[in-house]
């Protein structure tokens, strides 16, 4: 009797190990977990001003429903903004909300994870240019001081065509005979 419950107890010890021994299962790259809270920010400081620029998004994802709060700079850091309307994909990849900031009329903001996750880029142009997007990391180190804010690049400016140049007029005539 007294083997048989060694026996058992070894090959206990045995499947223990092994389980603990296993490849863990991987989470998707590149997607938002179904529980817990993540914060996406570009918030840094003017280096002239000393004021915060960029944006902040928290997101709660508990069982019954998906929170978002959403700071945004407007000279000075704005108070939160408890988004109406979070909808995540299924597969957890895009999301978009729907924010009415003090003062201001009601807006979408939406999104898509990028960088296996690591980064939240916002549909919308940076510094107002469409080809660039706004790119908010994960923030995984929430005792790190913000950062210096980078300048806009300079806006492009198109050259015209020859054709679409207006005529000058310079006003005078000429006169025959001077």
């Amino acid at each position: 009797m007294t083997r048989r419950v060694l026996f058992a107890g070894a090959l206990l010890l045995l499947a223990s190990c092994a389980v603990l021994a296993a490849p863990k299962a991987s989470k998707k790259p590149g997607v938002l977990p179904r529980y817990g809270m993540l914060v996406f920010s570009d918030l840094c400081i003017h280096a002239d001003s000393g004021e915060f620029g960029g944006q902040r998004i928290t997101l709660q994802r508990f069982a019954e429903v998906d929170t978002i709060l959403y700071e945004y700079t407007a000279g000075g850091l704005s108070w939160p903004v408890v988004a109406s309307d979070v909808n995540i994909d299924p597969r957890g990849q895009q999301l978009y909300f729907t924010v009415q900031p003090p003062d201001e009329d009601e807006r979408t903001i939406s999104g898509k994870l990028a960088d296996g996750g690591k980064t939240l880029v916002l549909d919308g142009g940076y510094c107002g240019d469409e080809a660039v997007p706004m790119r908010l990391p994960l923030v995984t180190d929430f005792s790190r001081k913000a950062g210096v804010c980078r300048a806009c690049p300079a806006p492009k400016v198109k050259k015209e065509k020859e054709e679409d140049k207006p005529l000058l007029d310079s006003g005078s005539t000429t006169t025959a005979g001077l």
